[in-house]
């Protein structure tokens, strides 16, 4: 019995993992879109994104079954709880990357990002596609430092961000007023994506220490790897 309780365990981790690369596929593959005007692509995330839910779907039942039958306590049941707000994050994240891609579909066949912002656009997907691949290995290894680093790591997006309304501000912006609302809420959907995946990486610090990430001191800043 102890044993199949463990298998258990295992499986709700390797559903967050699973969960985390189809969701940072999504995001990558719904920035192509946006910027390429691709609708068959736009298409493809959409729809793709019913496999996170069904995850996440069983991942609750799962847990759900866990406390039920088992009654799990201390590391175990933080372990079961804590993998339910994780589940919940990815579940969010994946409907950002649909988000993007509903844009996309929305304004096809033009594109909803001015050349001038493509750059910036992609540097997001990128960077939101990198976060999210790092909290998955977060979630593998159980490595608090490298958890606690993504916060920092953030801060690249937020420079993003405050360089999209930096452009929306300017008197020179000839784009109109729904460019303008597009590109702000593209900014806001990669902005969240970010943060679902440094809430991710908090939940594991907790999950392994008991101890909330912003009570421990972060560790010397390393970017994320191209950032």
């Amino acid at each position: 019995m102890r044993d199949a309780y463990h298998e258990e365990l295992d499986s709700i981790g390797e559903g967050l993992v699973e969960m985390a690369r189809l969701v940072g596929s999504a995001i990558g593959r719904a920035t192509t879109a946006i910027l390429d005007a691709d609708l068959k692509l736009a298409e493809n995330v959409i729809a793709a994104d019913e496999k996170v839910d069904d995850l996440q779907r069983a991942l609750e039942a799962r847990a759900i079954t866990l406390l039920a039958r088992q009654q799990p306590v201390a590391t175990d049941l933080r372990i079961v709880v804590t993998s339910l707000r994780m589940s919940a994050d990815l579940e969010r994240s994946g409907d950002l990357a649909q988000h993007v891609a509903k844009l996309a579909r929305l304004r096809f066949p033009q594109t909803a990002v001015p050349r001038d912002l493509h750059a910036t656009i992609l540097e997001m997907g990128q960077l939101a596609q990198r976060l999210m691949a790092k909290a998955g290995e977060v979630i593998i290894t159980k490595d608090v430092d490298l958890a606690l680093q993504l916060e920092q790591d953030d801060d690249a997006m937020d420079m993003l961000h405050r360089t999209l309304f930096q452009h929306l501000m300017d008197d020179r912006w000839q784009h109109g007023i729904e460019t303008a609302v597009d590109v702000t809420l593209l900014g806001r959907y990669y902005e969240r994506f970010a943060d679902h995946a440094v809430s991710v990486a908090k939940r594991v610090v907790y999950l392994v220490t008991g101890e909330h990430a912003d009570e421990i001191a972060p560790p010397t800043a390393t970017a994320v790897d191209g950032a």
